[in-house]
């Protein structure tokens, strides 16, 4: 029997994610120009500063600042993200919803801002299934800040000792056990897998 009471998972990057080969194939055909646009302009970092409670126009306005040569694409980039939530629906956001039919229960740590969540509910009811959501952005925190996941306790009245946090970001997961969780840094839905059932978890 397994101690653990509550698996809390990050599901940020599944969804949204940034790999110049999957999204905007359409708006840049180009892989080494879409390359190049996620290394200089939508890059990982801007995607942590746009998380900090910002909206997308405020986020979308500062870039274009820093580039503005590249407005054409970045107001398309935020207009068409959503095409690249279908190919990030992988086999991890599926391990969680198996985890979730098992009755094991979860909830969300993301660094979603609020716009940004609510656009991802329109298209993934599942969403509303767990049992709650933490979205950082909206408190002007993001991981791995430590106050987040004590947040995320206090909300949802979790005992980090008897949980399990999942993030495929190592800082995250350092953030995490700063703050007296367990914590699982996934890189593959195997390795997810085989992480889980080491705590007794079968998926």
């Amino acid at each position: 029997m397994s101690d653990i009471r509550h698996i809390v998972f990050d599901i940020g990057k599944v969804l949204i994610h940034y790999d110049p080969e999957i999204p905007y194939t359409r708006l840049i055909p180009d892989a080494r120009e879409r390359q190049r646009f996620f290394d200089t302009v939508c890059t990982p970092a801007w995607n942590v500063e746009q998380d900090r409670g910002r909206s997308w126009e405020e986020a979308e306005a500062l870039l274009i600042d820093d580039h503005p040569h590249e407005e054409d694409n970045i107001r398309a980039f935020r207009r068409h993200w959503h095409e690249m939530v279908p190919h990030a629906y992988d086999d991890s956001v599926a391990l969680m919803l198996e985890l979730i039919e098992r009755g094991h229960d979860v909830t969300m740590l993301t660094n979603f801002a609020a716009d940004t969540f609510v656009e991802a509910r329109r298209r993934f009811p599942f969403l509303d299934r767990p049992r709650g959501v933490t979205v950082s952005g909206e408190v002007g925190m993001i991981k791995p800040d430590r106050r987040i996941y004590e947040l995320h306790a206090a909300t949802f009245g979790l005992d980090p000792a008897g949980a399990i946090f999942i993030d495929d970001s190592e800082p995250n997961v350092e953030g995490a056990r700063e703050a007296g969780w367990r914590a699982i840094h996934f890189t593959a839905p195997a390795m997810l897998e085989d992480a889980l059932a080491s705590h007794g978890i079968v998926v």
